[in-house]
């Protein structure tokens, strides 16, 4: 019998649990209705459609493009080797925060798409790996099948506490010993979300949350 029969899961990496919202000025923000590439490009060519209304530090209601950061997206297939994002600039004297703006497809942190991730994690019901989809290292697989097993709790409580009647629900079915698999499993199962969206649709929620708390 495993030892571990019966026992909590293991804590999360401190990296994942670590909030960012007060100790930087600017930082990412999670456009959840970007979930796709061909959307991306579109509001990249028209950065006004990324445009946030106001400034998350400050208030402020004008933000300037700053600049158009890469990111290098590995191991999915039809996403080019470089992708633009858009990045933003508080126009408010004394404030001058930046903000990066990331589409749900792209991990934060992982340098990844969440299909991909999820494919490793979780591949049930999901569409056959094309045969020219570069492979994942073993050892990445490793960390993210660990992560994957961690302790959901801060996760669960950012749920409780939210107030949205569409989440507590889901805290309360999974409770505060759930895995980060089983709240994925939990949220994707009362929120209607299809496979291959899974991951995205939580790290992105839980990014809304907290700002800098990670799924993965």
């Amino acid at each position: 019998m495993s030892p571990t029969i019966g026992l909590p899961p293991p804590d999360p990496e401190i990296c994942l649990v670590t909030s960012r919202v007060s100790r930087f000025k600017g930082g990412t923000l999670i456009d959840e209705d970007v979930c796709d590439l061909d959307t991306h490009v579109r509001r990249v060519a028209d950065p006004d459609r990324y445009r946030p209304g106001r400034c998350p530090r400050c208030g402020h209601h004008v933000l300037h493009v700053h600049s158009y950061p890469e990111r290098r997206p590995r191991g999915e297939p039809g996403m080019p080797p470089a992708l633009l994002l858009v990045q933003f600039r508080c126009a408010a004297p004394g404030c001058g925060a930046t903000w990066r703006i990331l589409p749900k497809f792209l991990a934060r942190q992982l340098w990844r798409a969440w299909p991909t991730v999820e494919r490793v994690v979780k591949p049930d019901g999901l569409a056959p790996v094309p045969r020219d989809t570069p492979p994942v290292p073993a050892r990445t697989r490793r960390r993210w099948w660990s992560r994957i097993a961690a302790a959901a709790r801060v996760l669960v409580v950012l749920l409780a506490a939210s107030g949205g009647q569409a989440l507590e629900p889901i805290a309360a079915r999974v409770g505060l010993d759930a895995t980060r698999a089983e709240l994925i499993a939990a949220h994707a199962e009362l929120a209607g979300v299809a496979p291959g969206a899974r991951l995205a649709a939580v790290a992105a929620l839980t990014h809304r949350l907290e700002r800098g708390i990670r799924l993965m």
